[in-house]
């Protein structure tokens, strides 16, 4: 009797047992719901970044958000228009052209604006007997000349990423990837670097459907702020401004170029700062412009052009350009910058510039454009609010 009460018993406590273990692999799989895993640059396929970070482009970030308070700094440095010729005109040593400015392309991460295209297709927006059209375009394979420069991510937002259709641009973002050059600039996509443990997400904009939203602000804040959620700082890259010798100056207003609207850069750069973004690298004009600290945040209006062959007119101002350092906290705030000046030799390739031209015309830009607002650049190139 004895023995047929303690097997009751034993049967009891195994029922409860296995009922408290039901109960805490419920609560388990709860709490999993409750507290996803990843980051923005650990989730999906990544491929590596020159200086140990990682990358990856989403046109819709879906990683949790940044919640702990983030610390220490990130090193960039940016550049203008850059390509290495179009169509039959080739740079003739592509992976020599740099060597005149490689020793300052430096930093966590290194950022140019690729003006044109990665690309074997012969048939673009320019009809066959054009002469006032221009298509870029170098092989696919040249891809590895820009890695090898320094840079580790571009943008293709501006006018000529474009100009063998949607074929072409497929074919640059390929070339890109197979080479691991980040990228970003495409329609709502975002690229996400990893760099000393921070998160940097790159969002390029232009007033073009196949781009990031330059002229659509709701559109512009939307993408920043699905960007800023995911990311310890943000940086966007834009096309914007009219072109040529006369655009050096900002007008405050959207400024029109052959019939496109070009959008109004001071404006756009203000609001996507206001929205969350840390760092404005302009580009479109050709020239450089003013710069601004604006929140705490570095607004470079335009960086001009860097380097091409045969690609740009390199005469006067049209040939006067820099590359930009910048220090970030790791909340994005602006610590320090300096313009390395340079100037595009010959037929368009860059070497650094020992009479500090550059800088020297951003700092007449600034105090005629901003006054007091403007950035205040040094004889050497240093940035200070």
């Amino acid at each position: 009797m004895h023995s047929r009460r303690r097997a009751r018993v034993r049967r009891r406590r195994a029922a409860a047992t296995a009922v408290l273990l039901l109960l805490l692999v419920a609560a388990g799989y709860g709490l999993a719901q409750l507290w996803p895993s990843g980051s923005p640059a650990e989730a999906g396929s990544t491929h590596g970044a020159t200086g140990g970070g990682t990358s990856r482009s989403t046109p819709a970030a879906s990683s949790p958000p940044v919640t702990a308070k983030p610390t220490g700094t990130v090193t960039l440095s940016a550049v203008g228009d850059t390509m290495l010729g179009y169509a039959g005109t080739l740079a003739p040593d592509p992976d020599s052209y740099f060597d005149g400015v490689r020793p300052q392309i430096t930093g966590d991460i290194r950022f140019a604006n690729m003006e044109g295209t990665l690309t074997n297709l012969t048939s673009g927006k320019c009809g066959a007997n054009s002469t006032a059209c221009y298509e870029f375009r170098v092989p696919p394979s040249w891809a590895r000349y820009f890695k090898h420069a320094g840079f580790t991510i571009v943008s293709n937002a501006n006018n000529h990423a474009f100009d063998f259709w949607q074929a072409g641009l497929d074919d640059t973002v390929a070339a890109l990837d197979r080479d691991g050059l980040a990228h970003t600039g495409r329609t709502r996509e975002i690229t996400y670097l990893r760099v000393h443990g921070l998160t940097v997400a790159f969002i390029g904009v232009a007033s073009y459907p196949n781009t990031g939203p330059l002229n659509d602000y709701p559109a512009a804040r939307r993408l920043i702020h699905t960007a800023d959620l995911h990311a310890d700082m943000v940086v966007v890259a834009m096309h914007a401004g009219a072109e040529g010798v006369a655009a050096e100056h900002l007008t405050g207003q959207d400024e029109i170029y052959e019939g496109e609207n070009r959008g109004n850069p001071e404006a756009f750069a203000h609001m996507a700062i206001d929205a969350g973004a840390d760092l404005i690298i302009g580009y479109s004009p050709h020239v450089l412009r003013a710069m601004q600290v604006y929140h705490h945040r570095l607004i470079a209006y335009s960086l001009g052009n860097f380097a091409g062959y045969h690609n740009f007119t390199t005469e006067g101002a049209l040939g006067v350009s820099g590359i930009l350092h910048v220090k970030l906290a790791a909340d994005g705030r602006f610590l320090s910058g300096r313009l390395v000046s340079t100037v595009l030799a010959g037929p368009g390739q860059p070497e650094l510039d020992p009479d500090n031209q550059g800088a020297a015309l951003v700092e007449q830009l600034s105090r005629e454009d901003l006054g007091a607002h403007g950035a205040h650049l040094g004889a050497d190139g240093e940035i200070s609010p």
